[in-house]
């Protein structure tokens, strides 16, 4: 099957190559392919429970382009009765979780439980109408996520919570990071706004997935951005990491306190992500109209920290936010601790260590922040019960 815009193919699942919550890799022969098999992800969600020797239909167009998917196809839907969603167990129909729809106008379109459905005016979300000065930390790349969760659990972070946005991958299946941070007790909650869907909350927008991972997860410190998959180009403005900045005016506009890590590279062989990239460069001196921290990673090389901060400077970015500089150290000595392995478009740490240090450095600050917040309040409750 093909039409304009879109590859579809009908293919065989020949086994199971892992799973993980709300998602299954798969082996799948691809009908009229050459290849002997195929990878394929599946979202049971969506399609219905999907088995060994099931007949599906497979998007194959990213894999066609060459781009990011990462050599794997989509199942869209599975053939027969094997897709049909499971009945109640009177064999009426499943009963739908909320009203919200996500994919809308579109043949996936799914209904989810938005936290913002509330009926009860005690309810967290009812009245939920500011961060109370919580740390957001944006992440310009879903590799960042990791050593910034990391860094704000070395530094004192309790709970951290991750606000999907949906400039890139929507369903919070596809990454194998959140999953693994979860596994490692190192993030709490996922909360999908927008069109993202499939975390732990679902939200209708960003503002409200920044205030339901305060006052319903009770993080205390938050990250912010886009899932994997993220598109980019060459041009100032052609990338969607660029306008997923705009969270930190909404952390700003709900009384959160802004953090932008900072994407650094000195392995990119792309000279506009080389140091300081572009598009950071671009966001915080553009986009970013609240005022807002800016961590800059400590480095050994003299040479590389003034290319950094001469960037920072020549793009103006001092004088619209507070730059201060920041180990990213804790980050990578935890991951380490715990076996987790970070990569970003196939280099590892010992490839690109400015790259992991940056966002490290981002997370030590937004939980020095959260734990500095936390031994104040409790300060205050102390003193007001002397008083």
């Amino acid at each position: 099957m093909m039409c304009d815009v879109i590859r579809v193919r009908r293919a065989t699942v020949l086994r199971v190559l892992g799973t993980r919550p709300g998602a299954v890799e798969l082996a799948v022969d691809v009908a009229g392919d050459e290849a002997a098999e195929a990878r394929a992800v599946a979202y049971p969600a969506l399609t219905g429970p999907v088995e060994v020797g099931d007949a599906v239909i497979v998007n194959t167009t990213a894999v066609a382009l060459g781009l990011g998917s990462g050599g794997w196809h989509f199942v869209m839907a599975v053939e027969g009765e094997g897709g049909a969603p499971a009945l109640g167990p009177d064999g009426a129909e499943p009963v739908l979780p909320g009203r919200l729809m996500k994919l809308r106008y579109t043949p996936a379109q799914l209904a989810v439980s938005a936290v913002e459905e509330v009926d009860d005016p005690a309810a967290p979300m009812a009245a939920a109408d500011s961060m109370e000065q919580a740390p957001v930390v944006w992440i310009p790349l879903h590799s960042m996520l990791a050593p910034v969760v990391a860094g704000a659990r070395a530094a004192g972070a309790r709970s951290v919570a991750y606000v999907w946005t949906d400039g890139a991958a929507l369903p919070a299946a596809w990454s194998r990071a959140c999953a693994e941070l979860r596994g490692q007790e190192l993030l709490d909650t996922v909360v999908t706004s927008g069109q993202a869907f499939g975390g732990d909350l679902e939200t209708v927008n960003v503002f409200t997935g920044l205030l339901a991972a305060k006052h319903v997860a009770l993080a205390d410190v938050v990250v912010v951005g886009d899932g994997p998959g993220n598109t980019g180009t060459r041009t100032r403005w052609g990338a969607t990491n660029v306008a997923s900045a705009m969270a930190l005016n909404a952390a700003g506009v709900l009384e959160a306190r802004p953090i932008a890590a900072l994407r650094i590279s000195f392995a990119d062989p792309r000279p506009e992500h080389r140091g300081v990239s572009h598009h950071s460069l671009t966001a915080l001196s553009k986009v970013v109209l609240v005022e807002t921290h800016v961590p800059v990673p400590t480095f050994e090389d003299d040479d590389q920290r003034t290319a950094i901060w001469n960037s920072l400077l020549f793009a103006g970015v001092e004088g619209r936010h507070q730059l201060v500089e920041v180990s990213g150290m804790p980050a990578m000595e935890l991951l380490a601790a715990k076996g987790f392995e970070v990569e970003s478009m196939g280099r590892s740490f010992a490839d690109d260590p400015d790259f992991f240090l940056a966002a490290g450095a981002a997370g030590v600050l937004a939980g020095r922040m959260a734990a500095r917040d936390r031994a104040w309040r409790r300060d205050q409750d102390i003193g007001g019960g002397q008083g």
